[in-house]
């Protein structure tokens, strides 16, 4: 540390509080990572300060499609919403498969696609006290956990995967994607 403050100017800042939107809080068995504030801002600037929630980020239909629907009129707004959420799942993993489905209609959103967008939003104005909890523990296992819808999407067919990683009681990494190539078998994904 000596070595590095001499070659490079450095100042101790204290414990860590916020970075980058996010902010830390520190209590006797860990840290708590929460994005409340950027996730209010986000529904504030979707005109939906006001809105009323609802108990899960997805909708219960069937998985969302290149619509026939009538294009949004703002897709600049979709694809800065869309993104504003994507940046919320570093401490919010119960929206990832949400906000993955509706980032799969970036280029073109219809009316469809930001009724599935504002249902995330009013998701998040219900559960704007969520965020990650990492516990202190002495267990150091390392646990992964992954899935696959066998040819979900409606439009490609193409399977959507996905995974978690836990190290001990912690969550450490998590992802939901749409798999790059179609499979006529779940084998890879049963493999992985």
């Amino acid at each position: 540390m000596a070595l590095l403050g001499a070659e490079f100017a450095m100042k101790d800042l204290g414990p860590l509080s916020f970075f980058v939107g996010i902010v830390v809080s520190r209590d006797a068995n860990g840290m708590f990572l929460s994005q409340k504030q950027y996730a209010t801002e986000n529904i504030e600037r979707a005109g939906m300060a006001n809105c009323s929630s609802c108990p899960t980020p997805v909708d219960t239909k069937p998985k969302l499609n290149a619509s026939k629907d009538s294009p949004y009129e703002d897709p600049t707004k979709y694809c800065s919403l869309a993104g504003a959420l994507q940046y919320l799942t570093f401490t919010r993993p119960d929206i990832s498969y949400a906000v993955q489905q509706i980032c799969l209609h970036m280029h073109d959103p219809r009316n469809e696609h930001m009724s599935a967008l504002k249902h995330i939003l009013r998701y998040l104005q219900g559960t704007l006290s969520y965020g990650l909890h990492l516990y202190k523990s002495s267990f150091n296992k390392l646990i992964s956990y992954t899935d696959a819808d066998w040819g979900g999407c409606p439009d490609t067919r193409r399977s959507t995967s996905g995974y978690c990683v836990f190290l001990g009681d912690n969550l450490i990494s998590w992802s939901s994607k749409r798999q790059p190539t179609l499979s006529c078998s779940s084998a890879e994904a049963e493999y992985r």
